[in-house]
């Protein structure tokens, strides 16, 4: 590679690290989300009218570089959007979300993903003999896990972008339908459905703990 080459790459590459942190800095500065719960959530999303799905959407492919619980929002989804539409609309910027995540940390690297994660990630190089889609699709299932520490550990590793995405799309519907079930059955607390959405949340969390075992976190 010659000398002006290997300058403009280095150039590329330093403004597209100034650029995200840039945005990064300025989405929690302003963080519509901060502070509030899902009910503040739900009247957010609303205030948009029509386009409310075009909104909440938005925030959740923003999401991983927000200072926020991905449940929360979720919830408020299903809230909002009740659970089919939920889910379909929490899938899809979920999706987006991870794979914002994938490509910062593929582009920028570790230690620039460290801060946005506090220096944690899921150690997947322990479990590569497995495939790239078998861990992510189990990590994915483990909702103690947090999804963006995920997505950013995967943009880290060598695991394929394909096989990231078909693992994110699958192993993410049992977590999205439970919190997007419980966010809908909300609307109607003391109902039977809203104590059925009580017991899938804490099921999904037991199975959580179990599967958990099989995989480790590193500082």
């Amino acid at each position: 590679m010659s000398e002006i080459k290997k300058n403009k790459l280095i150039l590329k590459y330093t403004i597209i690290v100034i650029l995200t942190l840039g945005i990064i800095y300025g989405l929690n500065k302003v963080n519509v989300l901060k502070g509030y719960g899902a009910n503040e959530i739900k009247d957010y999303i609303n205030s948009f009218g029509i386009l409310s799905p075009i909104v909440y959407v938005a925030l959740l492919t923003l999401l991983p570089l927000l200072l926020f619980p991905d449940s929360v929002l979720v919830i408020a989804g299903g809230m909002v959007f009740g659970l089919v539409k939920g889910t379909i609309l929490t899938s899809i910027g979920s999706f987006l979300g991870a794979t914002v995540s994938f490509y910062i940390s593929r582009i920028l690297g570790q230690k620039i993903v460290s801060k946005f994660i506090k220096g944690k990630s899921v150690n997947l190089e322990k479990y590569s003999e497995q495939g790239g889609l078998f861990i992510i699709l189990m990590l994915r299932l483990i909702p103690l896990f947090p999804f963006k520490v995920v997505s950013y550990s995967a943009g880290l590793s060598n695991i394929r972008f394909k096989d990231f995405t078909i693992a994110t799309v699958i192993g993410s519907i049992p977590g999205i339908i439970v919190y997007t079930n419980l966010g809908d059955k909300s609307m109607n607390i003391g109902s039977n459905g809203f104590y059925i959405s009580i017991c899938l949340v804490i099921l999904l969390f037991a199975l959580s703990f179990v599967l958990k075992k099989k995989f480790s976190m590193k500082n």
